[in-house]
């Protein structure tokens, strides 16, 4: 069952493709009956490799060809969303320079920095990580429930152990935000391990998301 906030963004769902994605675009799905996904705006992008890229809102893996053509959607947190010939794939940042991106820089943490400056960095980045068709993060769309820091016992190392939920338990984007938060938590200099757990208790509502998220989204 979809949201009302993701069915605000997402216009359809088609059958997922599995695989490298061949060219002429004929081969691809199409969704004539609705409005394109991007605009005038949109930045153009030609592919210049081979790219991995996961399908939107299906999670499929698949390999978009060199001299694919497409336009920039999303590009937030570090990652991209291409919409080609009709569908939507995520582009890791790691990958942006097949589309002509520079990757995103390291970050930076004091040597001594305390357990508290190391949680406000584990929820600057959590602010990073989008849902590629939805333009808010998952913190302000109220899908993180809890991050803790914490040392493990064997070698008092810093983890972090986070808890979340998706918009709706079948949203098959829920595997590829649990692994982009925690490649992005794991980015944080003395984290060495985090655990992310999807829950669904609360379920999600609207009322998790922040004011400005529900402003935007007119579910004020």
């Amino acid at each position: 069952m979809e949201c009302s906030v993701v069915r605000a963004a997402r216009r359809n769902r088609q059958p997922a493709r599995r695989g490298r994605l061949e060219w002429p675009t004929c081969a691809l799905p199409t969704r004539p009956h609705i409005q394109p996904m991007y605009s005038r705006s949109s930045e153009p992008v030609q592919f210049e490799r081979d790219c991995d890229a996961v399908m939107v809102p299906q999670g499929d893996s698949v390999t978009l060809p060199a001299g694919s053509y497409g336009y920039i959607t999303q590009a937030l947190g570090g990652s991209y969303t291409v919409f080609v010939e009709g569908n939507l794939f995520r582009i890791a940042g790691k990958d942006g320079d097949a589309i002509g991106k520079e990757a995103p820089p390291g970050l930076e943490l004091p040597e001594n920095a305390s357990d508290e400056e190391v949680e406000a960095l584990v929820w600057q980045q959590l602010r990073t990580c989008f849902d590629p068709e939805i333009p808010f993060n998952i913190v302000d769309l109220g899908l993180v429930y809890e991050a803790v820091v914490s040392h493990r016992e064997e070698d008092n190392q810093r983890r972090v152990d986070v808890k979340m939920t998706l918009t709706a338990p079948g949203c098959g984007m829920g595997e590829i935000l649990v692994d982009d938060v925690r490649s992005k938590v794991e980015m944080i200099p003395t984290i060495a391990e985090a655990d992310v757990e999807l829950v669904f208790d609360p379920p999600w509502g609207r009322h998790m998301m922040s004011e400005a998220a529900r402003l935007e989204t007119g579910m004020l």
